[in-house]
């Protein structure tokens, strides 16, 4: 797995974020965009105003979020932002002034880094590593990987308790993924994970034990821009909520079916690849949208690899995942080793047989 941060610098910079971080509510109609001159180096960037008093520059997420909500077509919302900031603020603002509705904006360091539905309820990364770091320690597990990114936070715990041959001296730990959005990229979810000691891969299966969306009550009674506190009724939810997951995370090595999960791996062993490998991973990126680079790599790491099965494409690809510069995309790829697995023998023989 790639490494991320240690476990005393993912607590202090999810701290200093809990510090930092600013929320607002706001009608559609008071927020208002404006693009800033480049700077010398040729690039501008845009500052969203919240009403008179408050403005952050847009982070690349939130420029995202302005284009769905807004219904901008994404490729020409950022042509606009390239070569005409003056033709993006006149689209973005005139469909603001036209909706009914209020937004969340979530703000840290100084951008607004979310543009989310009023209704959006943030379930926060501190309460979260809060809650599951003294669970994940107390039953032996350890913490193989961790980081907190612009888009998420992710643990990765592994126990040593859950072992497995998938070949001769070949081990595999059972492990889990805990990830969290604050800013509306995804539930909060618990996924299994298969750790496979020799090249330190890790496989995540899409079999997830619990997942929770942030969706809370509505505030449409806000009728202008307001910094956003959680008032007694959404901490007692959210005091329940964590109370949830502290009981899932105690039970979820004995109640997720890893010897199942195993096995499936090891007999992909069984599941030879006949066509040009070369052509393999070309459809493999074609299908599941690969970069160039990370093409290349699967394609180095199955030959090197030597298993010329489907088990060697899951290892290749999540072998890749730790060469990427990204966190998120690196667990991308791990959960793609776990769709490669997953694929029904129809979809796998039109990639293996080609």
């Amino acid at each position: 797995m790639k490494q991320g941060k240690t476990l005393i610098e993912l607590a202090a910079e999810l701290e200093r974020q809990k510090e930092t971080k600013r929320d607002f509510i706001s009608p559609a109609t008071q927020l208002q965009v404006k693009t800033q001159a480049a700077d010398e180096k040729g690039a501008g960037f845009s500052i969203l105003g919240l009403g008179e008093t408050e403005a952050f520059e847009v982070g690349e997420t939130a420029h995202e979020q302005i284009a769905s909500r807004l219904d901008i077509p994404k490729r020409y919302y950022e042509r606009m932002r390239k070569e005409s900031g003056f033709l993006l603020d006149q689209n973005i603002n005139h469909w603001l002034k036209s909706e009914k509705d209020s937004y969340m904006v979530r703000t840290l360091d100084g951008k607004a880094r979310a543009l989310l539905s009023s209704k959006f309820r943030p379930l926060d990364n501190a309460d979260l590593a809060e809650v599951a770091l003294p669970v994940l320690l107390q039953s032996g597990a350890q913490i193989e990987s961790c980081e907190v990114t612009e888009r998420k936070l992710y643990l990765k715990a592994v126990t040593p308790k859950i072992n497995f041959e998938v070949g001769v001296g070949d081990v595999v730990q059972a492990g889990i993924v805990i990830s969290n959005s604050e800013i509306g990229l995804g539930a909060i979810s618990i996924e299994p994970l298969i750790y496979r000691k020799v090249c330190k891969n890790g496989l995540i299966i899409n079999d997830a034990k619990m997942r929770k969306t942030h969706v809370g009550r509505g505030n449409e009674q806000f009728e202008h821009m307001m910094e956003w506190f959680r008032d007694e009724t959404r901490q007692a939810d959210d005091k329940a909520f964590w109370m949830k997951v502290r009981d899932v995370l105690s039970s979820a090595f004995s109640t997720i079916g890893f010897g199942e999960m195993v096995e499936k791996f090891r007999a992909s062993k069984g599941d030879i690849i006949t066509a040009d490998p070369v052509k393999v991973v070309e459809l493999t990126q074609k299908k599941f949208s690969l970069a160039d680079s990370e093409k290349n790599g699967v394609l180095k790491y199955l030959l090197g690899g030597g298993d010329l099965n489907r088990f060697g494409l899951v290892n290749a690809v999540t072998q890749m995942a730790q060469d990427v510069p990204s966190y998120d995309r690196s667990t991308e790829l791990e959960k793609l080793g776990g769709t490669i697995l997953e694929l029904p023998k129809t979809d796998w023989s039109v990639i293996a047989d080609a």
